[in-house]
């Protein structure tokens, strides 16, 4: 507490009473030791439940259609753990049946994407309706919705954002939904098997056994947007 501090303080020759102590940590928005014990930082709650964490977010995508241009909206959810990701689905319309659908889609069966997950860190955009939440809920899953213009919380969500645009989206013009289905499910499979992540090691998330010697192929996604180098079977 304060007075602690005042006693090392003064062990270090500097004589400063308690009440200037309390004024300089509360000025710079320190909490008393034994109310700081009582609450979890962020990055301790994220060490504590790192092997049950999901985020997820959506991310929009301007289509060419016969009405014109069209914003689409695709929900993701991401592992913390693991970076796995899961498209949900797309939609330019993500209303409430969507969001039902996402949910039952997430948690309403046994070998859903986040039946492993405690909780799932969402941002507070209005598309995460009531229903969406309270339908993960009944699914054992805990939202955590984050406060407001604080992205850096949802930073791995962010990541494959960033991803995924820069990497692919980005550099292709869309001409109906199932081009744009088509792009992000290569995306998806060259991001889980070919493409490695700083963040873990530089490893792949999902490799494959190849041989140690044999001559280096390429192999191609999207017209060769998307590359991965292999040895050869």
């Amino acid at each position: 507490g304060y007075r602690r501090i005042e006693g090392a303080l003064r062990n270090l020759g500097h004589v400063v009473v308690h009440n200037t102590v309390k004024r300089i940590l509360r000025d710079h928005g320190i909490e008393p030791a034994p109310e700081r014990c009582k609450k979890t930082t962020w990055t301790q709650f994220l060490k504590t439940h790192w092997s049950t964490l999901a985020a997820t977010d959506f991310f929009t995508t301007e289509v060419w259609t016969p009405k014109g241009l069209v914003t689409m909206y695709t929900l993701f959810v991401i592992r913390l753990e693991t970076r796995k990701v899961h498209i949900v689905g797309t939609t330019p319309h993500p209303n409430r049946q969507f969001m039902n659908q996402a949910a039952l889609d997430l948690v309403g069966f046994d070998d859903s994407f986040l039946c492993v997950a405690t909780h799932l860190i969402l941002d507070r955009d209005s598309k995460f309706t009531a229903s969406f939440r309270e339908r993960l809920e009944e699914g054992g899953v805990k939202p955590l919705v984050l406060p407001a213009r604080s992205p850096n919380l949802n930073a791995f969500a962010e990541r494959f954002v960033k991803s995924i645009k820069k990497e692919c989206l980005s550099k292709m013009i869309f001409f109906g939904r199932r081009s744009l289905d088509r792009a992000i499910r290569e995306f998806v499979e060259h991001y889980h098997a070919e493409r490695n992540h700083q963040g873990i090691g530089n490893e792949l998330l999902d490799p494959t056994a190849m041989p140690d010697e044999g001559d280096v192929v390429r192999d191609q996604r999207l017209g060769g947007l998307l590359s991965f180098y292999r040895r050869a079977a």
